[in-house]
């Protein structure tokens, strides 16, 4: 297949296919194809990121190198085979599980038999080794992204900035925003451990990051928010009020990128409780259920055009209801 780009129109290759690029473990260059994928087997999607790069969010290493593959637009996992988790993650798919399609041509029917086939050998691999205490370890693309994506990739790679260009990731404005701040980034980190404090610029923190207000526990609110309903997200400065030095409200982070949305109006889209923990394979039960809203992401405005779109998860004391108008 020719390289892919945004907004390319492609068909998923059927179950068969695509079994017959993975190896024991269900993969393809280290990246799990998984069972709740499946449902898009045939199905013709558009291209919605190229996904040439990657933030690490297992041990926080900077950005990786991912190799042939895309984001296709509306394939979010639904964790229907990982426990029910609810990250909403959006799907990697390697090129070699993808063909190009025509908009004047029909979609394959669904590959039945080849499914059959398919299923078992994905199912099992959902599961790591369990624990000593027996627990269940799930593995999933989230957990195995450092496998698929071994090379580091440095602010100081120009490439991958014209990249985000080259494959309509990204506009170069865009891009050469994610530099500059990437270097300021960088720069701040390097100056904050070997300056004095005075010397600092806005005290050694990351662009747009701010300072958390509180020491020892963090406030709750329950809203009782159901799906649907209309929010505001609250300004910076009162968010900024819930959080400790540490960024956290229960445990839960408040980013800079979830900053640019203060202000905003949104539906809620869903009640989080059970989340999958990509550094070691448990599910979580969240003691503070927190909310998803719709058509809300991390966009990588701040962290080199990550094209992950990773779905924020709010706290309801970081929300306000509104009231639908008449």
């Amino acid at each position: 297949m020719t390289e892919l780009k945004a907004g390319d129109l492609v068909e998923v290759r059927s179950a068969e296919e695509i079994l017959a690029t993975l190896d024991e473990r269900g993969e393809l260059d280290g990246l799990p194809f998984m069972p709740e994928m499946l449902a898009y087997c045939g199905r013709r999607m558009t291209v919605h990121k190229v996904a040439h790069k990657l933030c690490d969010t297992i041990s926080r290493s900077g950005m990786r190198r991912m190799e042939r593959a895309v984001h296709l637009t509306g394939a979010r996992c639904d964790g229907s085979s990982h426990g029910g988790c609810q990250t909403a993650c959006s799907l990697y798919w390697k090129d070699a599980w993808l063909k190009p399609a025509s908009a004047g041509t029909e979609a394959a029917a669904e590959d039945d038999e080849g499914v059959r086939k398919l299923l078992p050998l994905l199912e099992v691999n959902t599961r790591k080794e369990p624990e000593a205490d027996g627990e269940v370890r799930y593995s999933c693309q989230a957990t195995e992204l450092l496998r698929a994506a071994p090379e580091r990739v440095g602010v100081k790679n120009v490439g991958q900035f014209v990249d985000d260009v080259r494959t309509g990731n990204n506009s170069v404005g865009e891009s050469v925003r994610a530099f500059l701040i990437g270097g300021y980034n960088r720069y701040q980190d390097v100056t904050r451990e070997r300056l004095p404090k005075p010397l600092l610029i806005n005290k050694g923190l990351r662009w747009a990051l701010f300072e958390g207000a509180l020491d020892g526990r963090t406030p709750v609110e329950t809203l009782d928010l159901k799906p649907g309903e209309l929010v505001r997200i609250k300004p910076r400065a009162e968010i900024i009020k819930t959080l400790n030095k540490d960024l956290l409200n229960r445990g839960m982070g408040f980013e800079n990128e979830m900053a640019r949305h203060c202000g905003k109006t949104a539906r809620v889209r869903a009640r989080v409780e059970k989340v999958l923990d990509e550094r070691t394979g448990r599910l979580l039960t969240m003691k503070t259920p927190c909310i998803i809203l719709e058509g809300l992401v991390c966009e990588g405005a701040y962290n080199f055009n990550c094209p992950r779109e990773f779905v924020p998860f709010w706290r309801e004391i970081w929300l306000e209801r509104v009231q639908d108008a008449p």
